[in-house]
């Protein structure tokens, strides 16, 4: 007698399925949630750079791609900051020349 890894009462040796819970033996247990990679998307456009602890976490991934990955989440954060300190002072001139109207 073996246990089932879905809701552990036994089951015999040969069963493909439980027939306790229903659930089929021979399944492999699916990936965590947090290491799929349409969460680490999600999570990159939400919280940035903030998400690349969950990258090098993901054993699915390569060193190689890792690297890659840290690299260009970096760049695109130097850009995105880079524009954000244009806009200000783009809105910042503005403002000054609206205080200069008055």
């Amino acid at each position: 007698m073996k246990k089932c890894p879905y809701c552990a009462e036994e089951v015999q040796e040969e069963a493909i399925k439980c027939k306790h819970c229903g659930e089929f033996l021979n399944k492999k247990p699916g990936s965590k949630w947090y290491l799929k990679t349409s969460f680490l998307v999600v999570s990159f456009l939400c919280i940035g750079p903030f998400a690349l602890p969950l990258v090098w976490l993901n054993p699915h991934f390569s060193q190689k791609k890792k690297i890659v990955i840290s690299l260009i989440v970096a760049i695109v954060s130097c850009w995105l900051a880079i524009q954000l300190m244009s806009a200000f002072k783009t809105i910042s001139n503005y403002y000054q020349i609206i205080i200069g109207m008055e």
